[in-house]
């Protein structure tokens, strides 16, 4: 190999200048010969030091330690002064320590299994489903769907009214080229139910409503021998001064009894919820005083980006609006009926609930039939919900943008679908 290479320098070596090639050697190597690029890593670590142990400190009886107190400074050779813990006669936030668990007052032996705004439920709607012994049913209530086909229920000029509505939170609204779905899902929904308000005029009732946001919920029940709870903020509420009607008569309330909630043994029921030994075992609060004008709750709307920190499937995000729509029918079924369990409320409690991501909506509508929750027989309660819709996919908009600079009529089947968001608010 050697004297190969050596013959095709020769032949090669007329076509460089001598100076040329030797500048080009001196580039390689300081010495004139090739450099060999060696590097020796090691991995760079810091080692924590141990903790210290605290020196024990030996008393002598009789013996007076010499200490630097009264020096008010460090001297070598001369004992730490031993000093009492120093309490504030006045509470400061800033330095509070909060006690150990087992001695605050609250404190139980028995645990409490807590639902707020960000648990994940493994099992999804089949565990919320069992947690408040409800029965799917698949689908809006005849009567909401026989009023969405009513023409007087329907907003005038409501295909171009919904496309404004959804050029604004996608286009008008910001000045990037794509917005964020924190922004957007928030603008469209209050567009979309200010477009509901303007039906104030041919229904009275809905001046009877008022929107409240950053309530905070707080319920209890026993399912078998779990002490449960919901508390937390789920978001935007509308409240009114009339209940909801029922969605379910006597006769669908009865044949609830036969009824088989479903099971996912071996998981636990309680699995992902919040397990505390410090809690109030009474509580029920709906958010609201008691003098609160409008203190019936109406639609729940659920925004699955309010809360960036985190994010929810589809069907963990179903399941938070089925728990939080039973938490606020429960609350306000205690308020009317005590919190002591019943087996059949006089009157049903109905709550409706909204939920978007910003392109897709889910409707949902709640009845709470029975308070008495420990067992599986018996009467259970009720929920209906519609299968997810996109009243315009982002896809389209951008498209139409992009053409024309304006937007593309969609097809108007989409479109009729959202007054159901309008028809929550009848």
């Amino acid at each position: 190999m050697f004297p190969e290479t050596a013959q095709r320098l020769k032949t090669a070596a007329p076509l460089f200048s001598h100076t040329a090639f030797l500048t080009d050697l001196r580039r390689l190597s300081a010495h004139g010969g090739a450099r060999r690029h060696l590097t020796v890593g090691r991995c760079l670590t810091a080692k924590v030091p141990p903790p210290r142990n605290p020196r024990e400190r030996v008393e002598i009886p009789g013996l007076e330690m010499v200490t630097y107190g009264e020096r008010m400074h460090y001297v070598p050779g001369l004992a730490k002064p031993a000093t009492q813990h120093w309490e504030r006669d006045y509470k400061d936030p800033r330095y509070y320590k909060s006690p150990p668990a087992h001695e605050m007052l609250l404190y139980k032996d028995k645990p409490c299994y807590m639902f707020n705004q960000r648990t994940s439920a493994l099992e999804g709607v089949r565990q919320a489903a069992w947690l408040t012994k409800t029965q799917v049913i698949p689908g809006l209530p005849a009567q909401l769907l026989s009023l969405a086909g009513n023409p007087e229920n329907q907003i005038p000029d409501q295909d171009e009214r919904v496309q404004n509505a959804i050029k604004h939170a996608r286009f008008w609204d910001t000045t990037e080229d794509r917005p964020r779905k924190e922004k957007y899902s928030n603008t469209l929904l209050l567009n979309l139910l200010h477009l509901c308000a303007t039906l104030q005029s041919s229904h009275p009732a809905v001046g009877r409503r008022m929107l409240a946001e950053n309530y905070s919920l707080a319920t209890t029940w026993k399912r078998g021998e779990d002490l449960l709870q919901i508390r937390g903020q789920n978001g935007l509420l509308l409240n009114s001064m009339d209940p909801l009607p029922e969605v379910s008569g006597k006769q669908e309330v009865a044949d609830t009894v036969d009824h088989v909630l479903d099971t996912f043994y071996p998981v636990s029921p309680t699995i992902d919820l919040q397990k505390v030994h410090v809690y109030k075992e009474e509580v029920n609060h709906t958010g609201f005083r008691d003098d609160y004008p409008y203190p019936h709750a109406h639609t729940l709307y659920f925004l699955e980006s309010a809360d960036p920190r985190c994010k929810l499937r589809p069907e963990q995000f179903r399941t938070k609006m089925i728990m939080f729509t039973f938490g606020n029918a429960l609350a306000r079924a205690h308020k009317l009926y005590g919190t002591r369990p019943q087996r059949l409320l006089d009157r049903p409690v109905t709550v409706q609930s909204v939920g978007t991501n910003g392109r897709i909506f889910q409707f949902m509508v709640f009845q709470l039939n029975t308070t008495d929750l420990s067992g599986d027989d018996g009467i259970k309660n009720q929920k209906n919900q519609s299968e997810a819709f996109k009243p315009a996919t982002s896809n389209e908009l951008c498209n139409s943008a992009k053409k024309s600079g304006r937007m593309i009529c969609q097809h108007p089947f989409r479109l009729q679908r959202v007054n159901l968001c309008g028809l929550f608010m009848l």
